[in-house]
């Protein structure tokens, strides 16, 4: 079941909402489990114990280790749910790619596991695993209660695709939370804008990404550039869903972009761009490691595990190591010989020269084989015909929703409505362009075929 199809739009989220406004408070927390737990169990019935697993195992380790604080018992517990979680995620995730790696290597044929990914265990992993850290360190006193703790993990607005929520963001709102028609309708703005994104501009340069190919200069750019504004579309789509949806349910979730496309710098582009996943690597694996305060050979080694670990997070091939490490590369190069440099370089070259790194790196994320690859950066660097009459048609086509990106990347719209907002007609005007955008979304939903989110795959 994803945000953006019709069973969630008009069966799953309004009857979900309609028993939650009539449960009792102390048993909302029960019927957004269930709730969660139909929704994972409607694409992935046969994982819904890994969810359960995680959930048991890591609540009853977080107890362990409070009751043991201090004691060898107490780092075992730690010890335990890391290497739990950390080897779910491994096998799962991780486990053909090392066999196809080790079969290509020495030439074997060690069969395949052959096992699907489950839907957000990337995800849900990391959150359980930073809970119980954070019990361990002392920064969140454990959840006793299995369902409520539970509850967090499986909620259904975040567990597929984050934000990644720790259970710090949302701790007492587990207890405690406001349920209103106010945060409904706020929430329900920024879902709508959230399915807007996905719906009506990811799924459509997505088709652009389809059909570019990389047999003309041109076309390799247009895919190139459209995946670059797909992705973001995406992935932002989701979370704006993801963020409305907490809302509307009383839960305030964390931002997870802020404008990427506006920066300057790759290290500020990094900033912006999945903001939850950065801060996650940041306290559990960047910090503990060093962080900068150390040598300078120390902190080159914390960047290059921190990126090869961001990278290999994203996906089991080496394409996406080669991704992280292709961004660690340029922080690094940034931050040790040409950050200043930069700095006092024109707004606008800094700009062009963050998207153009950005957009290359993101050919390398969407290749299927580093050959692909290759090909398509020999295309956009004149390694092939400037244009055909199929590249043409496509610019023809997509001209329109590349200009709508493009802009919709940028503060213009946000911009625009603050200065709206404060006169009385947005009291009117607001309500219906979230219908009409509904309606669109809804009408393009009817029309097209089925189209889960990027993210879904890691």
């Amino acid at each position: 079941m994803v945000f953006s199809g019709a069973v969630f739009l008009y069966a799953f989220l309004p009857l979900t909402l309609a028993v939650y406004a009539l449960a009792p408070q102390r048993g909302r927390n029960a019927v957004l489990l269930i709730a969660s737990l139909l929704f994972y169990a409607f694409g992935e019935p046969v994982y819904v114990f890994l969810l359960l697993l995680s959930s048991v195992s890591d609540w009853a380790l977080s107890l362990c280790i409070e009751r043991r604080r201090g004691t060898r018992t107490a780092k075992l517990a730690l010890a335990v749910s890391v290497l739990l979680n950390l080897g779910l995620l491994g096998f799962f995730k991780y486990a053909d790619f090392f066999l196809t790696t080790v079969n290509g290597l020495f030439g074997l044929s060690l069969p395949l596991t052959g096992v699907r990914l489950p839907l957000g265990i990337s995800f849900y992993t990391f959150q359980t695993m930073s809970y119980t850290i954070d019990v361990y360190r002392g920064r969140v006193r454990p959840q006793r209660n299995l369902a409520t703790f539970a509850t967090f993990v499986c909620l259904f607005p975040q567990l597929i695709a984050g934000p990644i929520v720790r259970y710090s963001d949302i701790e007492a709102e587990l207890h405690t939370r406001r349920f209103c028609l106010e945060d409904i309708g706020t929430g329900a703005r920024r879902f709508t804008v959230g399915l807007g994104k996905k719906v009506l501009l990811a799924n459509v340069l997505g088709e652009l990404v389809s059909s570019a190919g990389n047999a003309t200069v041109l076309g390799a750019w247009l895919g190139a550039v459209g995946y670059l504004l797909q992705i973001y579309f995406d992935f932002s789509g989701y979370s704006d869903m993801a963020i409305g949806l907490g809302r509307m349910f009383g839960f305030t979730f964390p931002e997870n972009f802020d404008y990427p496309y506006l920066a300057r710098s790759v290290t500020d582009f990094w900033r912006r761009w999945h903001q939850t996943l950065g801060q996650w690597f940041r306290d559990y694996v960047y910090i503990p490691l060093g962080g900068s305060r150390t040598t300078r050979a120390k902190w080159i080694r914390n960047v290059a595990v921190v990126w090869l670990l961001t990278g290999l997070w994203h996906g089991a091939a080496w394409n996406f190591v080669l991704w992280g490490g292709y961004f660690g590369l340029l922080l690094l190069t940034e931050r040790l010989w040409l950050g200043k440099r930069l700095a006092r370089a024109p707004a606008a070259v800094q700009h062009a020269l963050l998207l153009l790194l950005v957009t290359l790196g993101f050919v390398l994320f969407r290749a299927e084989s580093l050959q692909a690859c290759g090909q398509t950066l020999r295309a956009m660097f004149g390694g092939a015909p400037l244009w055909d009459a199929d590249a043409l048609y496509a610019l023809r086509s997509f001209a329109g929703v590349l200009v709508l990106g493009a802009v919709g990347a940028t503060r213009l719209p946000k911009r625009l409505w603050q200065r709206l907002e404060p006169h009385p007609v947005s009291a009117v005007l607001g309500p219906v362009l979230t219908g009409l955008l509904l309606l669109a979304a809804t009408a393009a939903l009817v029309d097209g075929s089925f189209n889960p989110f990027l993210y879904f795959r890691f």
